[in-house]
């Protein structure tokens, strides 16, 4: 919806931002007020890395070790990915201002893809062995990168920009007589 202000330039309103539905994004599958989802992201995205890195040490040297070592970082990562997922997926049907979010959505999809591609990388190793490095491993390990940059960045929007599963004032912080004002800058509901 579009609206003139004052000046005569025009001015967008979010119709969902109404609804107090929308702003309700405090994490529901927390542990002692830290979001599990985010904690566990940082697996499947080293696993990623790893795995990348190691099909290049691989490619680059012929040593078996890399090819073993990155057989365990695309394991290591899917099977850290559908933990990831669960807590991720629960979190996009408990909490419904984060369904009312369209960076949650591409972040489901690129981490839905990226799960599908360590599958695939997974499976493929545990097939072929070091033959199946070059050149599809190597591929898919390049491929899971970039889609782990897709859904990363989908996911900080959710929590720079829209602050998911951000403690806000009117929490806790509101009543720790250390806490100032001022100090809690940035962390207001836009």
């Amino acid at each position: 919806m579009a609206d003139k202000d004052s000046a005569g330039s025009e001015t967008f309103h979010n119709p969902s931002a109404a609804d107090p539905a929308y702003h309700d994004l405090d994490s529901r599958i927390a542990l002692a007020g830290h979001p599990i989802h985010a904690m566990l992201v940082a697996f499947p995205i080293a696993g990623s890395f790893a795995l990348a890195f190691c099909d290049v040490a691989y490619w680059w040297t012929g040593d078996p070790f890399w090819a073993r070592a990155a057989l365990w970082a695309s394991g290591g990562g899917f099977a850290m990915g559908c933990l990831a997922a669960l807590a991720g997926a629960a979190e996009l049907l408990l909490v419904p201002g984060v369904r009312r979010r369209a960076a949650a959505w591409s972040h489901a999809v690129a981490a839905m893809v990226l799960l599908g591609v360590m599958a695939a990388s997974w499976s493929l190793r545990l097939q072929q062995g070091a033959e199946a490095i070059l050149p599809w491993g190597l591929i898919l390990s390049w491929l899971a990168l970039g889609l782990v940059g897709i859904a990363g960045w989908h996911g900080g929007k959710l929590v720079f920009e829209h602050q998911v599963g951000v403690s806000l004032p009117g929490t806790e912080e509101d009543n720790d007589p250390a806490l100032k004002p001022s100090d809690m800058k940035g962390n207001s509901p836009s």
